[in-house]
């Protein structure tokens, strides 16, 4: 486990700091600011719950039951039932990075002092994520209203030394276990205490990070892809050039061409066949590269903003103002953060669309310029990298049926009384498969491109740029080997996604080209 440790102050946390505790295993610890925040909003807590006045969420019963008042005796009983009863969730577990953002996220709302919860509470929860214990949350059971309530519910309920959770071994034990194994003992819940632990957007917006921070990763390498793909079709780079894209000023498209030009620099490839008739322009997936994936680096920028926006948020409801009112609200409604989830599948297909056109373009003799049928050695003998096209197709079609907007898809739930929901949760689900399948559509078309990149230099005569040459060098370094007779293909197209996955694609272009956007 990463010994790096991230602070939880009252005021902000960063996107790297959650993925530093999601992903890398970074150390939580409460600062001393978040302690006295928390022990200033508990304070006005145990005022509201001396006096006789039903305040929500501290003694009065939840959603459509929000009527009931609730006396002194029977009030940590709904605390731990709120919980129990919430932890409903069905279907496969969900990662482990999704529940270490999701509980982070949760305490960092605990910090800000707006929960009303006790400092114990919070320091209970960055005790099992130190621990490296993981709830077991389920795929289903968050509508992404009232917050991410079955996920957080599953994370409360360890917190009690409930249910099940996995420890840092990954294997699958009792909560209670794990917890008196690791010397935490499990917190018993007072007033508002378990209603604060499960309602927020924590687990949507965790998984809205580690979208945006692997999106970035895979718009750079999309645009490599993409330039070398030029470069064996031998297309012209002129349509790159920065005056070209001043003239319709949207960033993202700028940056895209940026970074292509700089893949394409020193190619004896480029424009070679474009004074030939009858070609005298690239085509449409060769020449509006920039404008498509720019414009999904542009829609990533909006929705990191979004993200940003909402990690400074403090959702829960009711909520513990400064003066000390504790007052009802509809922060917890997750269509801001949904809305951008549905946005960037959009964005992630449309991306991984374009790029399998120029595969199939790469692939094809009669649009390929004088490469070879499919890659092949020997086309009819061998088929070359007929089939990979075909995986890449399957992905493509996917990632189109993930685009579908989920937040959309309101369903009315708790007696009518939550009758509008964001499905922020489902949104963000199939945004993470979206984002699996592009790694892989972008592994394709580069195992593609330098291939058709090598077979160009051996029969042309040609030399590619000395981009093109490292990535080609790092791919077949990683294993993914080059041209010759058909061999066991899925191996290589591993060694390619892995390629683009990890950054080493970007690490290798970067060698030649100097920093990409």
């Amino acid at each position: 486990m990463n010994m790096h440790t991230v602070v939880v102050g009252a005021s902000d946390v960063s996107p790297e700091e959650v993925i530093a505790v999601a992903r890398d295993g970074a150390r939580v610890e409460l600062g001393s600011d978040a302690l006295e925040a928390l022990a200033a909003a508990r304070r006005f807590i145990d005022d509201l719950a001396a006096k006789p006045d039903p305040v929500y969420g501290v003694s009065t019963g939840f959603g459509a039951l929000a009527v009931r008042h609730i006396g002194p005796d029977l009030r940590a009983q709904l605390q731990r039932n709120i919980v129990r009863s919430h932890a409903a969730g069905m279907g496969p577990h969900v990662e482990r990075e999704v529940v270490r953002a999701l509980m982070f996220l949760r305490l960092k709302t605990l910090a800000s002092g707006r929960t009303g919860v006790r400092p114990e509470v919070a320091q209970r929860m960055a005790d099992v994520l130190n621990a490296g214990i993981t709830p077991v949350v389920h795929e289903y059971g968050s509508l992404g209203c009232s917050g991410d309530l079955a996920p957080l519910s599953h994370c409360a309920l360890t917190l009690m030394g409930e249910g099940e959770a996995e420890g840092p071994d990954g294997r699958l034990r009792p909560a209670g276990e794990l917890l008196a194994e690791h010397g935490i003992e499990p917190v018993e819940l007072r007033e508002k205490e378990g209603l604060a632990l499960l309602n927020g957007t924590d687990g949507m917006l965790g998984m809205l990070l580690m979208a945006c921070a692997d999106l970035a990763r895979l718009f750079t390498s999309a645009d490599i892809a993409a330039a070398l793909s030029l470069e064996a079709l031998l297309g012209t780079d002129r349509v790159l050039a920065p005056e070209l894209q001043a003239i319709r000023p949207h960033p993202g498209q700028a940056a895209s061409a940026a970074n292509m030009l700089k893949v394409l620099a020193g190619s004896g490839f480029t424009g070679h066949l474009q004074d030939d008739a009858p070609r005298v322009q690239d085509a449409y997936s060769v020449r509006c590269a920039p404008q498509v994936a720019g414009a999904g680096r542009d829609t990533l920028s909006h929705a990191l903003t979004v993200a940003e926006r909402e990690l400074a948020a403090s959702v829960d409801n009711p909520v513990v103002l400064p003066d000390g009112r504790v007052e009802s609200n509809g922060n917890f409604h997750g269509a801001p953060v949904a809305y951008v989830l549905d946005f960037l599948a959009v964005a992630a297909a449309d991306l991984a669309s374009i790029a399998e056109r120029r595969t199939d373009r790469l692939l094809d003799k009669n649009r390929s310029h004088g490469l070879p049928p499919f890659l092949a050695h020997d086309a009819g003998v061998d088929s070359g990298l007929m089939i990979a096209q075909y995986t890449q197709a399957a992905l493509v079609s996917e990632m189109k049926r993930l685009a579908v907007p989920a937040s959309v898809d309101s369903i009315p739930s708790s007696a009518m009384q939550e009758d509008h929901v964001s499905m922020g949760w489902s949104a963000a689900r199939k945004l993470r498969t979206a984002v699996d399948a592009l790694a892989r559509v972008v592994a394709v078309e580069l195992y593609a491109a330098t291939r058709a990149v090598e077979l160009r230099a051996g029969t042309a005569g040609l030399t590619p740029g000395p981009a093109a040459r490292a990535v080609v060098a790092g791919l077949r370094e990683a294993g993914a080997e080059g041209p010759g007779a058909d061999r066991f293909l899925a191996p290589d197209l591993a060694a390619a996604e892995e390629f683009v996955r990890s950054g080493a694609l970007v690490e290798a272009a970067q060698s030649a080209t100097g920093p990409l956007a």
